[in-house]
């Protein structure tokens, strides 16, 4: 026969069990799973606010994904070692970094077409950025340590600009000047894409080998994931001072900053996001840690819907090489 105390205790553990079943309001969930076609590797995805759809890059190929529908509605072919893509608005255009054969693809957003196709001045571009001040596209070379700048009126290559070390990802501040992290340095570079000239480096230390980045407007801060470290580390933007250092999931490739929620959101390839809400300028904290799947390391956000897009597959090692499991590619939905 069980005592009044014990039962107390059994009632306390369930009702927590029931708690810790539910989501918490205003937190971020996983909604669902778009599955995609194909067993190629993946990277970067971006959206284009003017037709409402998803760009997926997939091997040697981007997908296009219709967000109302959530069907792939196009293919575009000859991306070989695709890495990312960048979109410009006011011409409707976008350009895609083909790693493996040093161009970049030009492409109608809307037709999907090919408009052309340009050749990069360094060795397997990788992130590419479009920059509305300058109307330039920024595409980032691991291999030969430089950048490739674009005119997107002209669509041709106006400067290259060398740098330290590996770049990754890149921002732009809408008002001339951009910045990128170098991976091997763990440092952020800030350049102006008109003048083709790096104007400051800044160490990221206690971070390291930084790779995604996102950049808050209102407060001038530099969020940048830092894989090596598992640290988001928050820097000032106009002085380069390290703020602060949060902790995060490992394998991360990718971040977003959601400003109207202030939250910073890492995606990481062991499997999770990390949350980080932004209290006020100089102070951070995790708020959350989003269980999702196992290689879901990069990101993109759509500020209409507030949903937020993650690609992922399983892999195996088939003859000591990694490859994709036939049909699990996909890309995972969170929402709050």
């Amino acid at each position: 026969m069980k005592t009044v105390k014990q039962l107390l205790t059994l009632s306390l553990i369930f009702l927590t069990l029931v708690v810790l079943g539910q989501s918490i309001p205003g937190q971020y969930k996983l909604i669902k799973e778009i599955p995609v076609e194909g067993d190629g590797f993946w990277d970067y995805l971006s959206i284009d606010q003017g037709t409402g759809r998803l760009f997926l890059s997939h091997g040697t190929i981007v997908q296009v994904i219709d967000l109302a529908t959530e069907k792939v509605i196009g293919v575009i072919p000859n991306t070989t070692g695709v890495h990312g893509i960048a979109i410009e608005l006011e011409a409707g255009k976008g350009y895609i970094s083909d790693g493996r054969i040093d161009t970049i693809t030009v492409i109608d957003c809307k037709t999907l077409a090919t408009l052309g196709k340009i050749a990069s001045t360094g060795k397997n571009p990788d992130a590419i950025i479009y920059d509305p001040y300058s109307k330039r596209v920024c595409a980032f070379n691991g291999r030969s340590q430089n950048i490739t700048v674009i005119d997107v009126v002209a669509d041709k290559v106006v400067g290259t600009i060398p740098v330290s070390g590996k770049p990754e990802f890149a921002v732009s501040d809408g008002k001339g000047k951009m910045f990128v992290n170098i991976e091997d340095k763990s440092t952020i570079v800030k350049f102006d894409p008109v003048t083709l000239k790096v104007e400051a480096e800044w160490p990221l230390a206690p971070g390291k080998e930084p790779s995604g980045l996102a950049y808050d407007k209102k407060n001038q801060r530099l969020f940048s994931a830092c894989s090596d470290s598992k640290q988001m580390v928050v820097m000032n933007a106009t002085n380069g001072k390290v703020i602060q250092a949060l902790p995060m999931g490992a394998g991360c490739d990718g971040l977003i900053f959601i400003p109207e929620d202030k939250n910073i959101i890492t995606s990481n390839g062991e499997g999770t996001l990390t949350v980080i809400h932004q209290n006020d300028p100089d102070h951070y904290s995790v708020i959350q840690t989003l269980p999702t799947k196992k290689g879901a390391r990069t990101i993109t956000y759509d500020p209409k819907t507030k949903k937020i897009y993650l690609p992922t597959a399983e892999v195996k090692m088939e003859n000591g090489k990694r490859a994709v499991t036939p049909g699990s590619f996909k890309v995972l939905v969170v929402s709050k």
